[in-house]
């Protein structure tokens, strides 16, 4: 014969499976995060007759406060996960003494995965169904057992939403690169002619970088040209930088001097960038006629002139400070150059000899002066140049973008 108090056994255990089979099937219906804490609120406070509910997890490190019903600001704020709770290694009932900041509870569940602390849910307020019996103590364990699943759930879906998050970042940075890439001119977009041969070398480090090069054919004789660096890396850098050559552009024209040019760049890069990222850059127009180079370095790492019939080597230097430093840039001195026959310019951004060797930065500088100071083609300084980039990415030495403008007269 089954006695009364069997029965009320047997029905409260098939709440609880009830309870548990209806969460398992919200979960299952793979709702918002939203969503099943609303449904979990509702169970602790209308099926199980909690009425104050805090409920903290542990995610990269850092406790947040996940759920609170029937809890003042006041009460979370007086809660320091740390402080307060991480020394809970079990079900704690706290109702005859509780912690001073942890008045107005009467248990605390810790909450475990894979032996580690994942949350911690605080309970109080709890109404007796029964004379004698405290539904605090006959509901613990469910609730911990409940919570255990919430818990693992909202950072299962957090995972979940950050891999599709980081998914979708990347086909929007192969997006962003590709489009970088078009802007940037490849072989057939390089001004052709007999007196002169035209090299270059592009590799952002992220996929999107702040590096660029640019040629504008000024007349039939005049090639303008430009290899420019944004501070910093990344999104960011690629979008001043995308700017800066629609800028470039649109005002380096034939009638325009250099000094002229680079207070309009000036002024440009201070209205995008908003003073928080400048650039580096070295413009020059070359005429193939009279051989004259004439340039302006601004804060750019000094280009290299090699004459190999003379053995001698230029850093073509002259000019000013680097684009949006200030509202107006105080001085631009324009060098001008007479480039000998088979002399041999190459430009390039600091990622080219910028180089990490564990915790300090060396210069490739000599090694690049090495590659270039001979006899040999440019053609050949080219292939030198790709293969030492190839070495320092093997040894994980290079860190940023890389732009390389070789020219053989």
């Amino acid at each position: 014969m089954i006695t009364q108090t069997r029965k009320r056994r047997i029905k409260l255990y098939k709440d609880r499976l009830n309870i548990l089979l209806d969460l398992a099937q919200t979960i299952n219906e793979d709702h918002s995060i939203d969503d099943l804490l609303s449904e979990f609120e509702i169970l602790l406070r209308e099926e199980l007759d909690v009425g104050k509910v805090l409920v903290y997890t542990c995610s990269e490190g850092v406790w947040r406060n996940l759920l609170n019903s029937g809890v003042t600001s006041e009460e979370v704020a007086g809660i320091d996960v740390a402080r307060d709770l991480l020394k809970y290694q079990g079900i704690e009932n706290i109702t005859l003494s509780p912690p001073d900041n942890l008045k107005g509870f009467d248990a605390i569940i810790p909450l475990f995965h894979r032996f580690k602390a994942i949350g911690y849910v605080l309970i109080g307020d709890v109404d007796e169904d029964f004379q004698g019996i405290s539904p605090t103590i006959k509901h613990m364990k469910l609730i911990q057992i409940i919570s255990n699943l919430i818990i693992v759930f909202v950072e299962n879906k957090r995972m979940h939403n950050a891999l599709l998050e980081q998914e979708a970042m990347k086909k929007e940075l192969e997006l962003a690169s590709r489009i970088q890439n078009q802007l940037i001119p490849g072989r057939e977009d390089l001004p052709q002619h007999k007196n002169i041969s035209i090299h270059t070398i592009y590799q952002p480090h992220l996929g999107v970088g702040g590096d660029y090069y640019d040629f504008i054919k000024l007349s039939r004789n005049t090639i303008g040209f430009c290899v420019a660096d944004v501070s910093g890396k990344g999104i960011s850098a690629a979008l001043l930088m995308s700017n800066f050559q629609a800028v470039i552009r649109s005002v380096f024209s034939p009638r325009i001097s250099l000094r002229k040019l680079v207070h309009q760049l000036n002024r440009r890069v201070n209205e995008s960038a908003n003073s928080e990222k400048f650039i580096t850059m070295f413009i020059g127009k070359y005429n193939v006629l009279t051989r004259r180079l004439t340039y302006v370095n601004a804060g750019h790492l000094p280009p290299l002139l090699f004459e190999p019939r003379k053995g001698h080597m230029l850093s073509l230097d002259k000019g000013c400070i680097g684009l949006g430093m200030l509202d107006v840039i105080p001085v631009i001195e324009v060098g001008k150059v007479f480039v000998s026959k088979d002399s041999k310019f190459l430009a390039f951004t600091d990622g080219l000899v910028e180089l990490e060797r564990g915790n300090k930065i060396t210069s490739g500088l000599m090694s690049v002066e090495k590659i270039i100071s001979n006899q040999k083609n440019m053609d050949q300084n080219i292939v030198e140049i790709r293969s030492f980039i190839s070495k320092h990415v093997d040894m994980q030495s290079i860190f940023d973008d890389i732009s390389v403008i070789g020219m053989e007269f």
